[in-house]
């Protein structure tokens, strides 16, 4: 994993062959107004590429929307493509602004938003922080995240596996997760206590009171949809019984998180086998507290668990072994 430098701000010069880029685009727009606005939106990609690449995060510019003549001309556009990831926009914003500004159409299916301060001369620039969602066309510099913390929230993301699927969702899928090991107490990250996550809002009553005598080994993780489009959270139980037998019964469970009294609507639970096919499956409507299902598995066998909430796709692999 990369070190990651704690800086509030990061001031350098633009990149030539960006400069050139938005010289160039802005030559092609019909009016003054528009040129000048794909040239900075060009110059703020530009310099968030030439960052990113430098801390190590992969992109790719041709698959960017605002290296496309096209787009450019048709929207208000400043993304980054980084690979695996998704779109990060860039918004450029003059010396002495106080807001930045992120018009509608971008305001959505972005891993979040970054603000670039351009120089006087067009050729440096700062990063100034960013935001990871946006709700209003209009957000105070004053307000954003650091730049330590932009580079913490996409390593976070770095640890899944990305996929476009064809109908423009996307999809999360975490590394294996070897049960067996948990009798050992070996826990792969994220995975913790139970109560830690959900405090002491009651769960099942069943779950409860294998857990106290002892019979059963729970861990929790989060499963955060609010890394990409909305600020959902819930908390995936996983259960498996304490003595080390060649079959297991496997309780998998969500609840909402601590503080809340209902999972999101909609969401969608699937219990996968091996080869991808669901076995079991549940939605929820507007008052589910918990969705829960049992099954067995047998040492050396494997299953998956997705969850899906409106176009985000997270599973997590698991192997009794």
């Amino acid at each position: 994993m990369r070190e990651i430098i704690d800086v509030l701000t990061f001031s350098a010069p633009i990149p030539v062959d960006g400069r050139h880029r938005a010289e160039e685009l802005r030559r092609r727009q019909a009016t003054e107004e528009k040129g000048n606005q794909v040239y900075l939106n060009t110059l703020s990609v530009s310099f968030v590429n030439s960052y990113l690449r430098y801390m190590g995060f992969e992109t790719d510019l041709e698959k960017s929307n605002s290296w496309n003549v096209i787009q450019q001309t048709l929207m208000d556009v400043a993304d980054l493509s980084l690979k695996n990831l998704g779109l990060l926009e860039c918004r450029p914003v003059l010396e002495d602004a106080q807001f930045v500004y992120v018009p509608p159409e971008v305001q959505s299916n972005r891993i979040g938003y970054v603000a670039v301060q351009i120089s006087k001369s067009f050729r440096e620039a700062k990063l100034l922080g960013f935001f990871k969602h946006v709700q209003t066309d209009l957000l105070p510099i004053n307000q954003l995240q650091s730049l330590d913390e932009l580079l913490e929230y996409l390593e976070e993301l770095s640890q899944f596996k990305l996929d476009e699927t064809s109908d423009d969702s996307l999809t999360f899928e975490q590394s294996l997760v070897k049960l067996k090991q948990w009798l050992e107490n070996i826990f792969e990250a994220g995975w913790q206590e139970v109560e830690s996550l959900l405090g002491t809002q009651s769960t099942n009553p069943a779950w409860s009171m294998r857990s106290k005598a002892g019979t059963f080994l729970s861990r929790g993780k989060l499963i955060d949809f609010g890394k990409i489009v909305t600020d959902q959270t819930v908390v995936l139980v996983v259960t498996l019984p304490s003595d080390n037998e060649q079959e297991m019964d496997i309780i998998v469970e969500v609840h909402p998180k601590n503080g809340e009294h209902y999972l999101p609507p909609n969401l969608h639970l699937m219990v996968l086998d091996f080869e991808g096919v669901s076995v079991m499956e549940a939605q929820t409507k507007s008052s589910n507290k918990n969705i829960q299902f049992e099954f067995s598995c047998e040492v050396g066998e494997r299953f998956s668990v997705k969850l899906t909430l409106g176009e985000i796709n997270i599973t997590e692999n698991f192997v009794i072994c």
